[in-house]
């Protein structure tokens, strides 16, 4: 579609009928120096900037952005809004399974947070409980002791009075004999009742 002048006049038919083998031997030559004459001044030009081929390349520019964008509507785009769908899909399952983690996050929170409360209440109720206990125990002791104790007491006190009186017996006997031997030696005679009856009314 694009011929430049050069190549035309180079194959262009010649007088004789168009044998090569008759041309004269200087055709190449002037061929060349045509073709680089022509070049030279610019004639022909570069074919996309020649004007006379400007409403082809509009056609074929027409064309190819026609079917680029057939393309795209039924290609690229439909696999781009089915990638979009995909993610969004995905993105709003994601925030649901968060949402959902959360709630159940908030919903162990708030039962742990109960059971501690409940913990701590029946860890006091244990321990006045177990204080009371310990409180009633001490007294219980307490009070088994001081009976304990107070039956010893009475058992030593009893225990004492009979040590004093069988003491105060074996005294009273001592004093009376001390008494009958302190008269005989004095050289008197006194009788064992005198002499008891002596003892007693110091004892008393």
């Amino acid at each position: 579609m694009f011929v430049t002048d050069a190549y035309g006049q180079e194959t262009a038919p010649q007088p004789d009928g168009g044998h090569g083998a008759e041309a004269p031997a200087d055709a190449g030559h002037q061929a060349g120096t045509e073709v680089a004459h022509d070049g030279g001044h610019g004639e022909a030009g570069f074919p996309p900037f020649d004007s006379s081929t400007f409403p082809s390349q509009i056609l074929w520019v027409a064309i190819t952005f026609g079917l680029f964008y057939l393309f795209l509507k039924k290609v690229i785009m439909p696999r781009l809004s089915s990638i979009l769908e995909v993610r969004e899909t995905r993105i709003a399952e994601d925030l649901a399974q968060a949402n959902t983690m959360k709630a159940e996050a908030d919903a162990a929170a708030a039962a742990y947070e109960q059971e501690l409360a409940e913990a701590r209440a029946n860890a006091n109720v244990i321990g006045q409980q177990a204080r009371d206990g310990a409180k009633v125990e001490a007294e219980t002791a307490r009070k088994s002791i001081e009976q304990s104790l107070e039956a010893k007491l009475a058992e030593a006190e009893d225990r004492v009075a009979k040590i004093k009186d069988a003491a105060m017996q074996d005294v009273g006997a001592i004093a009376e004999e001390t008494a009958s031997a302190i008269v005989s030696a004095l050289g008197g005679k006194a009788a064992k009742a005198d002499v008891s009856a002596a003892v007693k009314s110091v004892r008393s």
